[in-house]
């Protein structure tokens, strides 16, 4: 029995690669959920921050390390020990690859941090022009999206690997999910590589004296929308490949999960514009169109929940649940590495309506630039993406560090997901409503235009602050359940759960795993939506750009 467990263990030196990663993320959590934490509270309008330290600069702490170091990190090592487990041990190059990838991303993310920690860098989540940060934060954060192209490479050369020796089979249905995540994440971090290096780095040298902002942005949003379902493809890969093993089922349709990570490779990345949609300089067609096609991945969204809850129902009136919901009730709701990913997928029902709200031409003239912007981004990557990573980190960690995740810290974890779905109800509420109210998004009780109308928020604010708190909790929580699994959990073995497809399902076309044709039909579609609006944009600047422009 123990020789069998050992042939499904990621190798240790695989795991000592994946666990690095995720040693950077849980510092990254800790970090900037503090500096959440002060945000909400200055935004109460009760507390001031102490040694001369400014809003926008933990605002920018904390939105750089959560929104892209900690999921970035983290996606990385669960990736890595997903290929690994799936496809077989990396070979010498491909860790050796992953390793580099990993020390140019830390000493990227030390370097951003560093200069934002010091004042120079306070440019919030987006650093757009014309606010500028020192040369040394832009040159940090092309350090992680150059390392995370290394990282990425060792994954995809696995991949290519185990295609060469199992000629006409379909991968490994993980490995896929990993190397359709990884292409979208080259293709789209390609924006914000050439606006770092070409634009904003010799700007922030002195090298150019101005930079054309509506570029940018542009650079930045074409970016910026796939970066989301960078965050949110490793939790449908959780949802579709981790969860039916969890709760004692198997894949509904291995085809169908294939087919939906493709249809999100390809609508993910051509629709910026839908972040820019009261922008001048960009036609209106053109965001039309980009608004088309962002209301496309609602399909795939769709084939996901039906695929999931079949799998569900399956197992549920498998086990005896009886009438038109009784099947939920025969699920493991005990069992902390289902319960709260599930969690984060019903929090993904309002997250997905609001996105489509935020995408929306006139609706999004309601709460463009509001805090509902940001209640939504709460929803979709603090509460569905974070607890599924939490939910999958019971699992992962321990398997990979030799150790079981016992009973107690089971009922910890619960107890974790509920302090963190109170909090974001509280606090994402609150957004929300006070967004639809007209509340801006990133101000403080101070900078209001008058005192009348910051007393027209402060039981919003208070709200946020409460919610807030308690989520800060629930991050203290999961630290400590981190360092029990890492250090003092007994030593044993986790299984690293990996569902298969249903007997009765439908066998996967190999025709899913021509790269030609969807990279191809990808690369068209971006030309499509971008090539005239980019040519115009270049040619004709937009209205408020003058000033700073460099074409």
């Amino acid at each position: 029995m123990q020789q069998a467990k050992e042939l499904i263990r990621v190798d240790k030196r695989d795991a000592k690669l994946a666990m690095a990663h995720i040693y950077v993320a849980m510092i990254a959590l800790l970090i900037g959920g503090l500096c959440g934490l002060l945000q909400v509270l200055v935004r109460s309008g009760q507390f001031e921050l102490p040694f001369g330290i400014g809003y926008y600069q933990v605002l920018t702490i904390h939105g750089v390390l959560l929104g892209l170091i900690l999921t970035t990190f983290f996606i990385f090592g669960f990736q890595i020990a997903a290929v690994s487990r799936t496809s077989g041990t990396l070979t010498d190059k491909q860790r050796k690859l992953g390793w580099a990838g990993f020390f140019v991303m830390t000493l990227g993310t030390v370097m951003a941090a560093v200069m934002i920690l010091l004042n120079e860098a306070s440019v919030l989540y987006t650093f757009y022009a014309p606010l500028m940060a020192h040369w040394i934060f832009y040159l940090g954060l092309a350090f992680v999206v150059v390392g995370s192209w290394l990282s990425a490479a060792s994954q995809i050369l696995k991949y290519r690997e185990w295609r060469k020796a199992h000629p006409k089979q379909t991968s490994p249905l993980l490995t896929f999910m990993v190397v359709i995540n990884n292409t979208m994440w080259i293709i789209c971090s390609i924006g914000i590589a050439v606006s770092v290096l070409f634009q904003l780095l010799p700007w922030s040298l002195g090298l150019i004296d101005t930079v054309d902002v509506l570029v940018t942005r542009t650079l930045f949003w074409y970016f910026g929308h796939p970066l989301v379902y960078f965050w949110l493809l490793p939790a449908y890969m959780v949802w579709y490949a981790i969860i039916p093993k969890i709760i004692g089922g198997k894949i509904f349709s291995d085809a169908l999960a294939r087919l939906s990570f493709i249809l999100f490779l390809l609508f993910s990345i051509p629709v910026g514009f839908h972040h820019q949609l009261t922008e001048p300089g960009i036609d209106a067609f053109w965001k039309f169109l980009q608004v088309v096609l962002t209301m496309m991945v609602v399909i795939p969204s769709l084939m996901t929940a039906f695929s999931l809850f079949a799998t569900f129902e399956t197992v549920g009136r498998a086990k005896g649940g009886r009438g038109l919901f009784g099947f939920l009730y025969k699920l493991p709701w005990k069992d902390a590495r289902f319960t709260v990913p599930f969690i984060g997928m019903a929090a993904f029902i309002p997250a997905g309506a609001g996105g489509i709200i935020n995408a929306s031409f006139q609706m999004n003239q309601v709460v463009h630039n509001t805090i509902w912007v940001t209640g939504h981004f709460h929803l979709t990557l603090a509460t569905t993406v974070v607890l599924t990573f939490f939910g999958a980190m019971y699992w992962l960690v321990p398997h990979l560090t030799g150790r079981v995740f016992t009973e107690q810290m089971n009922k910890l974890a619960i107890i974790q997901a509920i302090i963190w779905t109170v909090g974001m109800a509280i606090m994402s509420g609150a957004m929300h409503i006070a967004g639809l109210l007209g509340a801006p998004r990133r101000s403080t009780f101070s900078t209001y235009n008058n005192a009348d109308q910051a007393i027209d928020w402060i039981p919003y604010q208070i709200a946020q602050a409460v919610g807030g708190t308690i989520l800060f909790v629930g991050i203290i929580l999961i630290l400590y359940i981190f360092v029990k699994l890492v250090a003092s959990a007994p030593k044993g073995f986790e299984e690293f759960p990996v569902a298969e497809a249903a007997d009765n399902a439908p066998k996967t076309p190999m025709v899913l795993e021509n790269w030609r044709i969807w990279i191809t039909i990808c690369v068209f579609l971006i030309l499509l939506a971008y090539t005239v609006p980019f040519i115009e944009i270049l040619q004709d600047g937009a209205p408020g750009s003058k000033g700073f422009k460099l074409w």
